[in-house]
């Protein structure tokens, strides 16, 4: 472990359509080799897409499908007297929005459809929704912390 101090968390600056700092980094996740007007492009043109297709504010239904596909509760793998015991934690803010976002472009990937752009379209409204993989994912999460609340009392 480090004994230097953490280093300062970087916040990307808001993008510049819906000005948040949230898509920013859900643009910056999508990103693949550098290629930030690619992945910009994607996301701008899924969300047209989405209001194309549910008559509503894109940026709601993407805010409430990452507060739907994001865990409360995660476990951690930690070794105790020569047995490794799955630790149930909270999740805090920053890393549920990572474990959300990945989820959900993870699950876009593996969806069948033609271009990515439609893909991540219905899986950010299945999720919205509360439906989809990334909902599934979280709740499988929630599920293994659920079986092992019993070593809880290890937590750090």
């Amino acid at each position: 472990m480090s004994r230097r101090s953490k280093p300062a968390k970087r916040i990307p600056t808001a993008d510049p359509v819906y000005n948040s700092v949230d898509i920013s980094k859900f643009i910056n996740r999508i990103m693949r080799r550098g290629k930030k007007s690619l992945a910009e492009r994607i996301f701008y043109s899924t969300m047209t897409r989405i209001e194309e297709k549910t008559q509503e504010k894109p940026i709601d239904l993407f805010q409430k499908a990452l507060t739907n596909a994001t865990p409360l509760l995660e476990v951690k793998a930690r070794r105790i007297g020569g047995s490794t015991y799955q630790v149930p934690i909270e999740v805090k803010p920053d890393r549920g929005f990572a474990l959300a976002s990945s989820a959900l472009i993870e699950a876009a990937k593996k969806r069948s459809g033609k271009s990515f752009i439609d893909k991540l379209a219905n899986e950010l409204i299945d999720a919205s929704n509360g439906q989809g993989a990334a909902c599934k994912k979280r709740e499988d999460t929630h599920k293994m912390a659920e079986a092992n609340k019993a070593f809880a009392h290890y937590r750090y």
